[in-house]
């Protein structure tokens, strides 16, 4: 075999490890039908298996020390008033019971790219279920099946200090009066207050900036003539474990930074967790001086941030008989003089994972890490300045599509240096074309002695048979950058191209099964098997660049592997279908580029291959 056939080869089986690298890691499970709905809101009286946030301190393994229940007739939430929450990004509330963030609709996005579908909720109260009617119901009078949102929300309160009773303390469940303020909006704070009826006032100030950043000042003012300690904490809380996309490559559930080092727990490690004395199944760790930790979505995060610079303890834990997954800032116990106010100031980051929002409060509010708590995965290294630069490109141009091809011409143009040498090496072997085949006839079958005198004949002409392969090394790592890029950052969702192409983070949803919709039927639904062997046509596009690409190369001489390479194209284009657009429309950009320089670059050398007569004769062949 000579080396022009072993490069060629080579590619076929690196570009081959990638796609089953991917199927095996990366590609998204086909999505199931979704199940006829049968959970129907809990009526008032109701007893509901799940419970309101385990306070700091309280057994996290029973559920006995949980004041109430969701949906039953003593919960505070069904019952108390609310303040509105109005921002150019948020929309929601806070109930008075417990002085919680419980409701949270993020109106910069959708959930589907339906202009009139529902805003992203982001946070849920525990007696608030979101309804959707499916369907008639079974029988007259019978009520509407319902699908209900699990509670997801953040409070704040204080622990008490040695010897101060607990009741003293406002808990998850105490209901507070508004102090000042009507709506909670962008330099409109507003502030709650609490009197525990024995010399102490609680009072929680409420800011709000023009994107998701919350600033919650707790401040307890001590009117008794004896001291009084406590500790300020925050808590979030998501009852029952959320529906997560369940990849290999994404993280989904606790994050957080502690004195520099990225904390990442999955829902399903969590209820794993060994018993820590007087804190059930808890991860507890103790943050010097800078930290954060919350809960992240593929796109959404909630996050307790307290102040840069102020210790404190980060606890992830699970409460196996409320079936609560719940993160904590809990800070030092600190004693308030008689006559004399204590104030404790965090932030709290409800919304979208935005690079350029988050990166900004990582800069200005000194967040340690704050972009970390995007998924850069593996290949960071790579993801981290692969996405700078797409980010940069799409506000020059202006358009996601555009940008990613603009971003592989960057790409390509780094990656130049060994391309040339990786061309002009081939175009040398083609010289030493005659010399191999009379070596060839030379030799006969000695394998052996054919190998030992094309590697002389390689060192004589220094020709280096490897510089074919190093591009192909180095497209591996940035096709796994580039996929991690356009799977988890927000700035790819729902962001269209041209045409048809209006999500590059999805599938491209065209099919040749109905002639890219001049039929009147729907196409298989993404994301399925059907959908991926049903060729959209990014992927024909594709495998057609592909068969272009291998027509540079002269073909083996053996009929096997010329019958392999002949498929492999079309292999790999019913293989691509899945896979996401902006994915492929880098592809697609990347063999162009890749067939301009390689027949450019030899044809410089005086080797210019046959790229048309190739395609002629292979089209003749196949009509004989």
């Amino acid at each position: 075999m000579d080396d022009n056939n072993r490069n060629l080869i080579l590619a076929m089986v690196l570009s081959a490890l990638v796609m089953l690298g991917w199927y095996a890691f990366f590609a998204p499970p086909v999505p199931e039908a979704p199940p006829a709905a049968t959970t129907t809101a809990a009526a008032p009286g109701t007893p509901d298996a799940t419970h309101a946030a385990v306070p700091p301190g309280a057994p996290a393994a029973t559920t006995a020390a949980s004041p109430t229940l969701i949906g039953s007739a003593d919960d505070p939430v069904l019952t108390a008033p609310r303040v509105a929450i109005e921002s150019p990004a948020l929309k929601g509330s806070i109930s008075l019971a417990g002085g919680r963030i419980d409701d949270l609709l993020l109106t910069g996005y959708r959930e589907t790219l339906d202009p009139a579908s529902p805003f992203v909720r982001l946070l849920s109260p525990t007696a608030q279920p979101r309804v959707v009617t499916e369907g008639t119901p079974a029988a007259p009078g019978a009520d509407p099946t319902v699908v209900v949102q699990k509670p997801y929300y953040a409070v704040y309160g204080w622990m008490p200090g040695p010897g101060v009773d607990p009741a003293l303390v406002p808990s998850p469940a105490t209901t507070w009066a508004v102090e000042s303020g009507a709506t909670l909006a962008p330099g409109q704070p507003v502030t709650l207050v609490w009197d525990n009826g024995a010399g102490q006032i609680f009072r929680r100030v409420f800011e709000l900036d023009d994107k998701f950043l919350f600033t919650v000042t707790q401040t307890v003012e001590n009117t008794a003539a004896t001291p009084f300690a406590a500790a300020p904490y925050g808590i979030l809380a998501r009852h029952g474990k959320p529906d997560t996309q369940n990849f290999f490559v994404l993280h989904e559930g606790a994050v957080g930074m502690i004195d520099g080092k990225l904390v990442e727990v999955k829902y399903k490690d969590m209820v794993k967790f060994d018993p820590v004395a007087g804190e059930g199944p808890a991860q507890v760790a103790q943050v010097t001086n800078n930290g954060w930790i919350g809960f992240t979505d593929k796109y959404w995060m909630t996050t307790l941030i307290p102040a840069p610079g102020q210790a404190f303890t980060s606890v992830v834990k699970y409460a196996p008989g409320a079936d609560i997954f719940q993160t904590e800032t809990r800070l030092p116990v600190q004693t308030v003089a008689p006559g004399t106010v204590l104030s404790s100031a965090s932030y709290l980051f409800a919304g979208a994972k935005e690079w350029e929002t988050i990166n900004h409060y990582q800069q200005t509010k000194n967040i340690d890490r704050f972009v970390d708590s995007i998924d850069w995965g593996w290949f960071y290294f790579l993801t981290k300045p692969i996405f700078r630069v797409l980010h940069w490109l799409n506000g020059m141009i202006g358009n996601m599509g555009w940008s990613i091809i603009a971003l592989t011409f960057v790409l390509k143009l780094l990656v130049f240096p060994l391309a040339r040498k990786s061309y002009v090496s081939m175009a040398r072997m083609r010289e030493l074309q005659p010399e191999m085949e009379a070596i060839k006839a030379r030799t006969g079958d000695d394998r052996a002695k054919y190998q030992q005198e094309v590697m002389a004949l390689y060192k004589s002409q220094k020709v280096n048979p490897a510089a074919g392969c190093l591009p192909m090394l180095l497209q591996i790592p940035i096709f796994f950058s580039l996929y991690k890029v356009i799977f988890v950052t927000l700035e790819l969702r729902h962001a269209p191209w041209v045409g048809w192409i209006r999500d590059l983070s999805a599938p491209d949803p065209s099919s040749l099964l109905n002639l890219f919709g001049l039929l009147p039927f729907m196409p298989p639904a993404q994301g399925t098997m059907l959908h991926s062997i049903s060729l959209p046509l990014l992927a024909i596009v594709l495998g057609i660049t592909m068969w272009l690409q291998q027509k540079l190369n002269p073909a083996p001489t053996d009929p096997a592997q010329k019958m392999i390479f002949a498929w492999m194209p079309w292999v790999f284009m019913f293989m691509l279908g899945g896979f996401a657009s902006g994915l492929v429309l880098y592809w697609i950009t990347n063999n162009l580029i890749t067939i301009v320089q390689q027949y450019t670059i030899m044809s410089m050398h005086g080797h210019p291959p046959q790229l048309f007569g190739n395609v002629r004769d292979s089209l003749r062949l196949k009509r004989k």
